[in-house]
Order: C-alpha cells, then sequence, then structure tokens
C-alpha cells in the first residue's frame, strides 16, 4: 500500500513540471527522459532488495509516467498538422488506444506467467522494452514545435485564456470525474473480487482471476473502440461522451448492489468507457490548445483528476469500518455513494453541454479509417 502510495505521489509530483518542460524544451527530449526514468526504475526493481529500493523504483517509474503523459498525445496531433492531418487525429488516437489494451491485455497474462519463472524476470524484460523505447525516442524530431515560438507567451497567461473557453472548460470537468470514475472498479475491485470467491469458497484463486479479469478488460476495451466511431458519428460528442460516463456510474451502482460471483463480470466492462470517451476527449481539445502549452494544459488536467480522486477516497475512508480488509457491507456503501454522487455530477454536464457546441472541431468527411 506505502508502495502504491509512493508511485501516485511520485507521478502526481512530476506530472504539471514535465509538460511544462515538454512545452518549453522540447516533446523529443521529454520522452527520452521518460524512457530514461522507466529504465532507471527496471535496474533498481531488478536489483533492490529494501523498501527505500523500491520506493526509489517507484518514483522512478511514476516519473516515467508523468513524463509520457501528454506529450505523446502533443507530438502526434503536432505532427498530423504539420501534414495538414489534424482531421485524422481521432482516427489515430482510436488506433494508439487498441495498440495499447491489446499490449496490456497480454502482460496481463504473460507478465504472470513470468513470475512464476522467477520474479525478477517481468522487471528485466521491462527494461529491455524501456530500452527499446529509448531507441524510439531517440529517433523522433519535434516537427512543427517551435520551442522559440513557444516563449512569447507566459503558459500561465495561455492556459486562464483556454479555460474561458466553455468546450475546454466542459471537457476538463469531464476529464476530471471520468479519470476518478475509472479508478474506482480498480481500486475496489481487488477486495470486490475477493468477496465474491469467498462466497463460493475459492478465495485462494483471488490473484489468478484477477488477473484473467483484467486480461478480459483490455480485450472487451479493444472490441469496443471499434464500434465507437459509429456511435460517435450516429449520436453526437456530447451524447457519447455522457454515455461513456453514465455507464462508469451504472459500474459502480451494479457493483454496489450485487456482491455474487457472476457479477465479477460486471468488471469486464471498465475500461469501455474509455474507449468511448478518451481518444475523442483528446481529439477535440488539441485543436483549441497551442504549442506552447499543450502537453501542459493536459498535464494540469491529470494531476487535477488525480487530486480530486485522491480527496475522494479519503472522504471515502472516513466512513468505513477500521479493520484490515474492507467487508461487504462498507464496500456496498462506498460503491452507492460513488453512484449517486455521479449521477448528480452527470445531470450537471448534461445540462451546461446544452449550452456548449461541442462540435465545431469534428471533420468526419475527411477522418482516416479508425
Amino acid at each position: 500500500m506505502l508502495l502504491y502510495a509512493v508511485y501516485d505521489i511520485g507521478t502526481t509530483v512530476f506530472e504539471v513540471p514535465s509538460g511544462y518542460m515538454s512545452d518549453k524544451v522540447g516533446r523529443r527530449i521529454t520522452l527520452t527522459l521518460s524512457a530514461i526514468a522507466g529504465l532507471a526504475a527496471m535496474v533498481c526493481f531488478s536489483l533492490g532488495d529494501s523498501f527505500a529500493a523500491f520506493a526509489l523504483a517507484q518514483i522512478l517509474l511514476g516519473a516515467s509516467i508523468a513524463f509520457a503523459s501528454g506529450t505523446d498525445s502533443s507530438l502526434l496531433y503536432e505532427t498530423l498538422a504539420a501534414e495538414g492531418r489534424q482531421d485524422e487525429v481521432e482516427a489515430f488516437e482510436l488506433r494508439l488506444w487498441r495498440f495499447t489494451f491489446a499490449a496490456l491485455m497480454v502482460s496481463a497474462v504473460t507478465g504472470g506467467l513470468l513470475a512464476r519463472v522467477a520474479p525478477v524476470l517481468p522487471f528485466v524484460l521491462s527494461g529491455l522494452a524501456f530500452v527499446v523505447m529509448l531507441l524510439l525516442a531517440l529517433r523522433l524530431r519535434d516537427g512543427p514545435h517551435q520551442v522559440d515560438d513557444v516563449t512569447a507567451e507566459p503558459v500561465g497567461k495561455a492556459i486562464a485564456a483556454a479555460f474561458q473557453k466553455p468546450v475546454l472548460l466542459w471537457l476538463f470537468a469531464l476529464s476530471v470525474v471520468m479519470y476518478g470514475f475509472s479508478h474506482v472498479p480498480f481500486v475496489f475491485g481487488q477486495p470486490f473480487i475477493l468477496r465474491a470467491l469467498e462466497s463460493v469458497g475459492l478465495s485462494g484463486e483471488a490473484p489468478l482471476v484477477s488477473g484473467v479479469v483484467t486480461s478480459i478488460m483490455m480485450a472487451v476495451s479493444v472490441a469496443a473502440s471499434f464500434a465507437a466511431p459509429q456511435i460517435r458519428q450516429r449520436f453526437g460528442l456530447a451524447p457519447t461522451l455522457l454515455l461513456a460516463f453514465g455507464l462508469q456510474i451504472g459500474l459502480c451502482a451494479v457493483l454496489a448492489l450485487n456482491q455474487s460471483l457472476l457479477a465479477i463480470a460486471i468488471l469486464f466492462l471498465r475500461m469501455v468507457p474509455d474507449s468511448l470517451s478518451r481518444p475523442f476527449i483528446l481529439a477535440t481539445t488539441q485543436p483549441l490548445l497551442t504549442d506552447g502549452m499543450r502537453a501542459t494544459y493536459l498535464s494540469i488536467q491529470s494531476f487535477v483528476g488525480r487530486i480530486a480522486f485522491a480527496t475522494s477516497l479519503w472522504l471515502a475512508s472516513r466512513n468505513v469500518s477500521d479493520v484490515g480488509e474492507m467487508p461487504v457491507a462498507d464496500l456496498s456503501r462506498v460503491l452507492t455513494a460513488y453512484a449517486g454522487f455521479g449521477a448528480v455530477i452527470l445531470s450537471v454536464l448534461w445540462l451546461a453541454a446544452r449550452h456548449v457546441d461541442l462540435e465545431p472541431s469534428f471533420k468526419s468527411d475527411k477522418a482516416g479509417p479508425p
């Protein structure tokens, strides 16, 4: 628990500074530092034999995630824009989503199998993957991102101007709450699976079942991404995004009301809302930002999401029993509270969406194949 907290703190601390660095220094060097930090983390994991060593590894891993966050999407959009293909950003974000979660699907299984051979093996091979990432990052070019031009306007002023745009403000609020609700099943999924398996005397299989659930979750998310473009075009951007948020709330409600073994299947849908929202949010946000503050803005968005979710967990922890493992009654009560609070936020966002035009940046006639 402490090591996970260290990782989360490391990611949060580096989130905004890494975005600012990306905007001021360049995308390539920021992604290179991400690879170096990730490689250093795997070295610490592989060779460490103390809490301090593993804590350092978690901080480095958090820094690696933070350096890549926002910078990768910014580089993608700016590269497409330089070629006059910015209308294809939705299609490319969807493709990247599929690649990412297909990889997660495979790694959830292979990582566990490798650990059965030798606990250190997953970290060694992950280190080799970071070496490959480093070599690729060194071959990248910043392309259209002109660092000299960026310094013309202070980042703080540019960010403040961005928040005056109703579209960005609405998308920012939605992104923050969806980040938290996406992680609710992750945080409470482990105790939920354990409680469900206990009802049939299989609590000892909880780690294995959790890994299988994760793999299936990623596979379902990839499958949902193929239907996402059709749903987006048929219903429009705002209804699609609100539908995705509604699904997150529905997951909390179902898990709160049903603690049976069959309810574990509900966790398969955890990442579907992200498939229906994340690529479209990025594609709509990117054209409304300038090169000088694009990564910083995305980092601030991620930072606020992490802080808001951490605050919600702290509030939830104040209303549960003082025991080592969360009992069914507490689990149900917390998830019910999340569902109720989410329903209120969804209503507010729905009312606000009626006064915000989210569609001008969408040009389906020019979008490339998903």
